[in-house]
């Protein structure tokens, strides 16, 4: 299994069309594939093939609102192995009211929250059967889960054929998965601030629409081609307050134990592991707030500064460089509550810590 997102799509996935009835017409797919066993031992070239094949939807239309203007929304969301050889999903609730929120924000007509869990359920249920699926290795424990691996699961819009620009009335919801190891690379925890602007007041960045990461991705590529880890976002209006990573929320620990992120404007995106932290640290007694803040003052009061996202999950950030001025948090090491935050969440998903908030929810 490679490390970060793969494109190696397991064989189930699912595909729901909204009708002009007002309905979702269902379907599951299974994809031309061998064991997970036998898919390994074939040369490259062929695996490769394979892989294509099961990328590929030739009942979805090319040319349509979403590949010619953006219109879509996405979600991601993980199954994580468990001791007893079992599955679970993190929240995935919450990722189903923000996939219909999304959609309703692009006028889309919204994708009921029930079918969502319950497909998604059924997607990992069924590649588990056959064999796609990571099981729990207890080596993970001993780096509190950095090199873990667990199922990404990614449900997305896809609009009816169009080429005008338009709105999509009867979209398409896909879901496929895949396995996935650690997002960011190891060995690099520094970050840049960027004069790239992810998302305006009145826009589209409460959303998590396809449309908002190019910005992302140029963004943190250029980062990259610099030596840091990560690209941080400021405002769109006066470029001094923190907003977002290239795809993930900010965590600052203040001296005084204060832990603030940005508050959810129209332009920050209300990620799922975000909420999830803010309750772990409310459990743990810390002083929240949700608000703006500055470049200045984290530069002269943050004791410590995290990301946080599905993907990101908990990642020490152990510098920030602005405009040529370089801060470095906590001497350079990962802080007390970063490495709670990191060890209670990755515990709770993994299953080796009691999951009291409900949290964690069977495929079965």
């Amino acid at each position: 299994m490679a490390r970060g997102f793969s494109l190696e799509v397991y064989p189930w996935v699912y595909i729901a069309q909204h009708t002009a009835e007002d309905r979702w017409d269902e379907r599951y797919i299974e994809k031309e594939h061998l064991s997970p066993e036998e898919e390994a031992q074939l040369p490259e070239e062929k695996r490769a093939e394979l892989v294509l094949k099961r990328n590929t939807f030739p009942e979805l239309p090319l040319v349509n609102y979403t590949t010619q203007y953006g219109m879509g929304c996405f979600e991601g969301l993980k199954a994580f192995p468990q001791k007893d050889g079992n599955l679970k999903l993190f929240r995935p609730d919450e990722n189903a009211r923000r996939m219909a929120g999304s959609m309703k924000g692009l006028m889309m007509p919204p994708y009921p929250e029930e079918l969502f869990v319950s497909a998604v359920k059924e997607v990992v249920k069924r590649n588990k059967a056959i064999g796609f699926a990571p099981e729990y290795d207890p080596a993970w424990e001993r780096e509190r889960f950095l090199s873990a691996y667990s199922i990404y699961v990614r449900p997305f819009t896809y609009s009816e054929p169009g080429i005008g620009v338009n709105l999509s009335e009867h979209p398409w919801v896909v879901i496929i998965s895949t396995g996935v190891g650690s997002y960011f690379k190891a060995g690099n925890s520094k970050a840049v601030t960027t004069n790239r602007v992810r998302a305006n007041p009145g826009g589209t960045g409460w959303i998590k629409s396809a449309s908002n990461y190019v910005n992302s991705a140029l963004a943190k590529k250029e980062a990259e081609a610099e030596g840091f880890m990560e690209a941080i976002f400021l405002d769109a209006g006066e470029q001094k307050y923190f907003e977002e990573g290239s795809s993930c929320n900010l965590f600052f620990l203040l001296k005084d134990d204060t832990l603030v992120t940005p508050s959810l404007e129209d332009t920050i995106l209300p990620g799922i592991t975000r909420k999830s932290i803010l309750q772990i640290a409310r459990d743990r007694g810390l002083k929240i707030e949700e608000r703006k803040i500055s470049v200045e003052e984290v530069f002269s009061e943050a004791k410590e500064v995290f990301a946080s996202g599905t993907a990101a999950g908990v990642t020490f950030i152990e510098s920030i460089t602005h405009k040529g001025l370089k801060v470095v948090f906590g001497n350079g090491r990962i802080g007390e509550f970063t490495s709670y935050a990191l060890e209670t969440l990755k515990g709770i998903q993994y299953g080796i810590i009691e999951d009291r908030l409900g949290w964690m929810v069977d495929i079965d």
